[in-house]
């Protein structure tokens, strides 16, 4: 096993500076400034420097090796642009069930999943690249409220179609709650 902190360091710096480019886009600038913080910890820094392969995320490798991933479990339940974050137990049928996601947080999604996109795909990035993760079968196959999904897929084919322009310029003025 290589051992790589320089280069995961690198990659979510560089991750978290695209994403906090398209948060001021979108008109949600201080959750650009805190976002994706706890990748530092060293919960989240050691397994991902362990596990970093530079063309996907060092969570895969490590859910491939462990059948889980430390690093992802303790992310998704501290940053609340991740549709896994917004899991409860729903009142009625006493069972945890997708809620939806406030906008704020969604629109946050977005530009996570584009900055993402970006960073992995590198000079072969393409507008409909998050569509097309989003609609894989891998990503379908997630509990995540429909309302929350029908809302990301309107923004990322808008992405795909009208390009990143005329998508945040759409964001910008969406109320923000």
């Amino acid at each position: 096993m290589n051992i790589h902190p320089i280069a995961h360091f690198r990659t979510i710096t560089h991750h978290r500076m695209v994403v906090m480019l398209h948060c001021f886009r979108a008109g949600i600038p201080l959750q650009g400034l805190l976002h994706d913080l706890s990748k530092y910890s060293p919960t989240e820094f050691i397994p991902g420097m362990l596990y970093y392969q530079g063309t996907r995320s060092p969570n895969e490798m490590e859910r491939e090796t462990h059948g889980y991933s430390s690093a992802w479990i303790h992310h998704k339940g501290r940053n609340k642009h991740h549709f896994e974050y917004w899991n409860d137990i729903n009142p009625k049928t006493k069972v945890y069930e997708p809620v939806e996601m406030p906008t704020r947080y969604l629109i946050e999604m977005f530009c996570d999943r584009v900055a993402a996109s970006k960073v992995y795909r590198g000079s072969a990035y393409r507008n409909s690249d998050p569509l097309d993760y989003f609609m894989s079968g891998i990503e379908r196959s997630r509990p995540m409220h429909p309302q929350t999904a029908k809302r990301l897929h309107f923004l990322l084919k808008m992405l795909a179609v009208k390009g990143e322009k005329a998508t945040f310029a759409y964001i910008r003025h969406i109320p923000k709650r």
